[in-house]
């Protein structure tokens, strides 16, 4: 089996996770939204840790020759990426902290869509920022756009959207938000250390808001530990670590496919596990949605030339 296969594959294992999770997250926002992502994105980034630790063991820094007792070891985390996952944290808690709130309001299988919309706000926020965006990506917003309509909207008799719904679309605006922040800091720096760093940072400010806005208590944490496990040391823990190895040799179009199939599993998991149902229009819907997430992720014509 090729690299690229083995990518693939772990890509795909991937998306199912993320998909997947969005039932935990429906099955644990009963002890309360903040409680449940605080605990749950604490524990992704404590899981992260050992990972690291396997990683960074050997490195030195400083070195004059050969002999690693002629330098220091290198430390856990640079300053940079400290400081970067700090802003991706805070970025990370605001946008999972109100999909949550948001998942606890609508279906698993809605919410999995409606989320991915943020590839309909990354162009929108790109102008404002003064970037450049492709002029597909404006066929992309107005799919979003009639998808979201007719998986919300549609069919009620009058323009009203449902709580969830609207939490949803709004986490899905914060994590195109927490996208153009992970850009900034990613580039330079190790994904995965930013990547624990945000998970510890969103986890720990998450926490000291459900002490202020919730009663968190053990024993309502014990009896959703299955959940937030799963979403905890699975969805943040494991799904990141096998995203960082893939993408090592997965081709990036490709990799942004199979990643983005996490709505279509959590649409899949909501019928199955949790009986979600959809009219025929709101199956359309994400149809739609997920053509635009495709066709965002196609390559620009300088790009197929290169390849």
């Amino acid at each position: 089996m090729s690299k690229k296969m083995r990518a693939n594959i772990l890509l795909l294992i991937t998306a199912i996770i993320w998909g997947t999770a969005f039932v935990a997250q429906k099955d644990g926002g009963e002890i309360g939204a903040l409680t449940f992502n605080g605990v749950r994105t604490l524990i992704g980034g404590l899981a992260l840790l050992p990972v690291i630790l396997i990683m960074n063991k050997g490195k030195y820094e400083g070195l004059v020759g050969k002999d690693p007792e002629e330098g220091k070891p290198a430390p856990l985390f640079a300053r940079s990426e400290i400081i970067g996952g700090i802003f991706c944290g805070l970025a990370l808690g605001l946008a999972s902290n109100i999909q949550q709130y948001g998942v606890n309001y609508t279906t698993v299988s809605k919410a999995g869509f409606i989320t991915v919309l943020y590839i309909a706000f990354v162009p929108i926020i790109s102008v404002v920022l003064r970037k450049r965006v492709r002029p597909l990506m404006w066929l992309c917003v107005g799919l979003g756009a009639l998808g979201f309509y007719m998986l919300t909207l549609m069919g009620q008799g009058e323009l009203h959207l449902q709580l969830g719904d609207l939490f949803v679309l709004l986490c899905a605006f914060c994590f195109a938000v927490h996208i153009m922040v992970v850009d900034h800091f990613a580039p330079n720096m190790d994904g995965l250390k930013l990547s624990c760093i945000q998970f510890l940072t969103a986890g720990s400010i998450t926490c000291v808001l459900m002490f202020i806005f919730e009663d968190p208590s053990w024993a309502a944490i014990g009896s959703a530990i299955v959940p937030i496990l799963y979403a905890g040391v699975l969805s943040c823990g494991v799904a990141y670590t096998l995203q960082v190895i893939a993408q090592k040799w997965a081709d990036p179009a490709v990799a942004s496919l199979l990643m983005s199939l996490e709505s279509v599993f959590a649409c899949i998991a909501g019928v199955i596990i949790l009986h979600d149902s959809m009219a025929w229009y709101q199956w359309v819907g994400c149809g739609v949605i997920f053509a635009a997430v495709i066709i965002s992720n196609l390559p620009e014509k300088d790009e197929k030339q290169v390849s």
